[in-house]
C-alpha cells in the first residue's frame, strides 16, 4: 500500500514532569495533573506573553479568551491590553509606522494614501487598532500579507467605514485570524477520525483544558468528554509496548527508537508492508532527524502505527497479508488497543476511555524500619535503594517508610538483600501492624481498656444493704 502522508502537529511546550507516583490509582493522578494543568495556565501566561513573539501570540491570545469567556463580552480592552504588551517587544516599527503617518497627515489632502510596509502576522492588526484609535481622519485597510494602507478620510466617510461589514479589522476577524490551533483542534473533533499519539495522556489534558473546557474535577466527567470529542484514540505506546512481547525487537519506548527498530533488520517486511511517502513540505524528515519538532514527531507516529498495524494484521491471519490492505483492516488488527491510552506508572498500563478501568495489580507494599539512623528522608532511602531497584517511597511514620515497585522481583529482591542490613529492616507491610491509624486505635483502645480494668479494681466490691 503506498500512502501520501503530510504530517503537522503542535510542538508542546507544556510541562511533562506530571509522571504518577505508583502508589495513585489513575483517578488520583488526575486531581493532581489537574491542578498542574491550571497552575501553569494562570501563573505562566503573563510570562509568555512577554517572551512571545508576533508568529506565537495568536495561540496564546486564543488559549486566555477561551479559559475565561466573560472576556468575550470586553474584547477590546482585552485586545489593546494584550497588544501593549507585545507592543514592548516590536517597540520601534510600530514608532517607525506612526511617526510616517502622523508626519504625513498633517499636509495630506483628503483620499490620498500611503503604504505603511514590512509588517507581519498581528502587527498588520495591531498599526491598524492604534492608527485608528490615535487619528479620528484615517482609515486603514491591509494590502497582501505585509503592508497597510493609510487613507486619510473625514469623519463622515470615517464613520460610515467603521460600520461596513467589509470591514478587515473588525474585531470578530481579529479573533477568528488569532484561532491558532482551535481551527486544528474543532477541525479533528467535527471529523470523528481517529487520533493517534505516542505516550499521549498528558496531551489530551492540555486539548481539554486549552481548546475545549477547564478540566472537570471528576476523573469519569474527564473521560467521558475526551471520548465524546475523539471517539477513537489510538495510543502507539500502548500498542508496541504489548507487542514486544511478541516479537524478536529491542523493547524501547522512546519514539524515535520504537521508529527505528521497526525500520532495521530485526522487522521482517514484505511486499504488501505501507510504503510512506512524504509530501514536498516534508521531504527533509527523510534525510534529517528532528525528534521533537512537531511535524517529525506526527511522521514518525504516523509511521509506526502504519508498521505495527502491519505487523499485527499480518499475525491474525497467520500469513502476509493481501496485497494493499485498507486502513479498516488495519483498524481492525487494532482493535484491542482502541481508547487505551498509556498511563505512565502505576497499577493500571493504561486508561480505558471508552470504558471502566482495569483493576489495579501493584507488587507488594513493603516497609522499611529505620534503627541508629538519624534524619533519613524519602529522597535518602531512594538513593539508597536505586541501585538494587527503583522504588516510590512515601513515609510512613518518623522511622518508617513505605516502598512500592512496579515490578514483583524488585521487591524480592529488596527483601532478600536487606536481610541483615544493621539499618534498613525491610519486610512485607502489613496493615493491621504498621498502620499509623490502626496503632492509634489500638492505642486509645488500650487506655480505654487499662482504665476501665482500673476503675473496676479501685472501685472495690459493691455495698449490699442489711
Amino acid at each position: 500500500m503506498r500512502l501520501d502522508m503530510e504530517f503537522t502537529g503542535l510542538h508542546s511546550a507544556f510541562p511533562q514532569n506530571n509522571k504518577p507516583s505508583l502508589f495513585d490509582s489513575p483517578a488520583e493522578w488526575y486531581l493532581k495533573a489537574r491542578r498542574s494543568v491550571q497552575r501553569f495556565t494562570v501563573s505562566q501566561f503573563g510570562m509568555w506573553c512577554i517572551h512571545t513573539t508576533s508568529f506565537s501570540f495568536p495561540q496564546h491570545l486564543e488559549l486566555w479568551m477561551l479559559n475565561s469567556p466573560s472576556l468575550h463580552l470586553a474584547f477590546s480592552s482585552c485586545l489593546i491590553m494584550a497588544l501593549t504588551i507585545i507592543s514592548v517587544l516590536d517597540r520601534d516599527k510600530m514608532k517607525k509606522a506612526i511617526d510616517e503617518v502622523t508626519c504625513w497627515i498633517a499636509a495630506a489632502e483628503e483620499e490620498e494614501t500611503m503604504i505603511l510596509q514590512d509588517l507581519s502576522g498581528i502587527q498588520m492588526f495591531e498599526v491598524q487598532l492604534v492608527l485608528r484609535r490615535a487619528l479620528k481622519n484615517v482609515w486603514t485597510q491591509p494590502l497582501g500579507d505585509n503592508e497597510v494602507m493609510v487613507k486619510k478620510v473625514s469623519p463622515q466617510h470615517r464613520w460610515l467605514l467603521e460600520n461596513s461589514s467589509h470591514d478587515s479589522c473588525q474585531k470578530e476577524l481579529i479573533l477568528m485570524s488569532a484561532r491558532g490551533f482551535t481551527n486544528l483542534f474543532q477541525a479533528l473533533v467535527k471529523a470523528k477520525k481517529p487520533l493517534v499519539g505516542h505516550n499521549m495522556l498528558m496531551d489530551l489534558l492540555h486539548l481539554h483544558d486549552k481548546f475545549y473546557k477547564p478540566l472537570p474535577e471528576s476523573y469519569e466527567e474527564f473521560k467521558r468528554n475526551i471520548h465524546s470529542l475523539f471517539p477513537v484514540l489510538i495510543d502507539t505506546k500502548t500498542v508496541t509496548k504489548s507487542i514486544w512481547k511478541k516479537y524478536p525487537l529491542p523493547r524501547v519506548s522512546n519514539l524515535l527508537e520504537v521508529y527505528e527498530a521497526l525500520c532495521s533488520n530485526l522487522n521482517p517486511t514484505d511486499p504488501t508492508c505501507p510504503v510512506i511517502v512524504l509530501a514536498s513540505d516534508c521531504s527533509r524528515y527523510a534525510e534529517k532527524k528532528s525528534p521533537h519538532e512537531a511535524g517529525y514527531d506526527a511522521f514518525l507516529c504516523g509511521s509506526v502505527l502504519l508498521k505495527v498495524a502491519h505487523l499485527l494484521l499480518c499475525r491474525s491471519t497467520g500469513v502476509a497479508a493481501e496485497a494493499d490492505p485498507s486502513f479498516s483492516e488495519y483498524l481492525g488488527a487494532l482493535v484491542k488497543y482502541l481508547n487505551k491510552v498509556h498511563f505512565i506508572r502505576g497499577g493500571v498500563s493504561s486508561i480505558n476511555f471508552s470504558g471502566v478501568d482495569a483493576p489495579c495489580r501493584r507488587s507488594p507494599l513493603l516497609v522499611v524500619c529505620v534503627q541508629g539512623w538519624r534524619g533519613l528522608n524519602e529522597r535518602h532511602i531512594y538513593q539508597e535503594l536505586k541501585a538494587l531497584c527503583r522504588f516510590d517511597v512515601k513515609r510512613l511514620s518518623e522511622n518508617q517508610f513505605i516502598l512500592l515497585s512496579s515490578k514483583f522481583k524488585h521487591a524480592r529482591l529488596a527483601l532478600q538483600d536487606y536481610k541483615d542490613h544493621p539499618n534498613l529492616q525491610i519486610s512485607l507491610y502489613r496493615h493491621w501492624r504498621h498502620s499509623p491509624h490502626v496503632n492509634c486505635l489500638l492505642q486509645v483502645s488500650s487506655i480505654v481498656a487499662l482504665w476501665s480494668l482500673l476503675a473496676f479494681i479501685l472501685g472495690g466490691a459493691p455495698c449490699h444493704s442489711v
